[in-house]
């Protein structure tokens, strides 16, 4: 570890050296290069001196208890126990900090969110979601763009595709995917009986032409009138699109828009969205295929949380993490449940790694 902590810091320091030349700045795209590598080595190389400073200090004080005044070793016996917890602190920061970086986090998303079993109380609480998505994402100060939806009679959602874009989105989010599974009175029960319903969320990160290459060839375009609820036309153009891709049969709908061309542009997002996840779920199959199978994957079929009301609790099942908060959360509150889940599987790149 120590010697890839020497490389970083070699080059820490080369990067410094760079953009102390004053030329760096009449080639605009190499200081941007130059100084985000330099941002992302900053935080290693600030661990990792203060590691050598706090080990040296340790080494001090050990020699320091052979002197002869005992005054000076019972200062320094004193002060051992504070620098080795110190010590041992920084080295997790730096092991944590040396996992490789998952290339996905600082991408926008796409959020799918679909009603499951339960009927409308179902769809009903997939519009809970998406008012408790759009609420954690008003606090991070993230755009919420609207790309898709289909409601019910009731106020609820059959479906409802947003992009979410901001600061690191994905690396927030991207361990929500999966079965959210609500269980409560519904306002139509006269029994008082408890209900329980699913609701589906996916997070895909936003895919860039650059990401996934959609040939032209490959996709078939149609256009159609949009409705909204119970059939009825809400637009008298054919503005709505569907995009089929041919090679693997995803379809994509938009009629949120007025505008046909506006309505293909949120599609294709969508489907290169998908596409990518596929990518990356035929990588991770393949990368799995001679490994132990670990519990809580984040894969979308899994059941990863209960919201039970009428005890006000929220329980996700992944981490074995119960919060008696449901008020706060359904209003947007999740960095209990973000920072849980980060630590966990940081804990398990850790473990997957020391056991490689």
């Amino acid at each position: 570890m120590f010697a890839k902590l020497d490389e970083i810091e070699t080059s820490y320091l080369d990067l410094e050296k760079q953009l102390s030349d004053p030329e760096i700045f009449n080639d605009q795209e190499r200081y941007r290069k130059v100084t985000k590598s330099h941002s992302e080595l900053g935080d290693i190389v600030r661990a990792y001196r203060e590691y050598k400073e706090v080990s040296g200090n340790l080494a001090d004080n050990k020699e320091l208890l052979r002197d002869k005044d005992p005054d000076i070793r019972e200062m320094a016996q004193a002060e051992i126990p504070d620098l080795e917890e110190r010590l041992e602190k920084l080295s997790e920061e730096l092991k944590l900090l040396l996992l490789p970086k998952d290339p996905l986090d600082e991408k926008n998303i796409i959020l799918e969110i679909r009603a499951g079993t339960g009927g409308e109380e179902a769809a009903l609480f997939a519009a809970d979601l998406f008012r408790m998505y759009s609420r954690y994402a008003e606090e991070k100060r993230w755009k919420v763009e609207l790309m898709e939806h289909h409601e019910t009679g009731t106020g609820g959602f059959k479906e409802v595709i947003v992009n979410i874009s901001g600061d690191r989105v994905y690396s927030h989010l991207k361990y929500e995917s999966g079965t959210h599974r609500v269980q409560r009175v519904p306002a139509t029960e006269s029994q008082g009986r408890i209900h329980t319903s699913a609701v589906t969320v996916a997070i895909l990160p936003e895919a860039e032409e650059v990401d996934m290459d959609i040939k032209p060839d490959e996709i078939r375009v149609d256009v159609y009138r949009s409705s909204g609820p119970g059939g009825q036309s809400v637009n008298t153009t054919d503005s709505a699109i569907r995009l089929t891709h041919l090679p693997t049969g995803l379809v994509v709908t938009c009629q949120d828009e007025k505008s046909q061309h506006k309505n293909k542009a949120k599609a294709l997002k969508v489907l290169r969205s998908r596409l990518l996840q596929l990518e990356q779920e035929k990588a991770k199959a393949v990368q799995d295929a001679n490994r132990r199978s670990q519990v809580g994957t984040g894969d979308r079929s899994e059941r990863i949380r209960t919201y039970n009301f009428p005890q006000g609790r929220v329980s996700d099942h992944r981490i074995n993490l119960t919060l008696y908060k449901l008020e706060q959360v359904m209003e947007g509150d999740l960095d209990d449940f973000v920072d849980a889940l980060s630590a966990h599987y940081q804990a398990e790149a850790l473990k997957s790694q020391a056991e490689g």
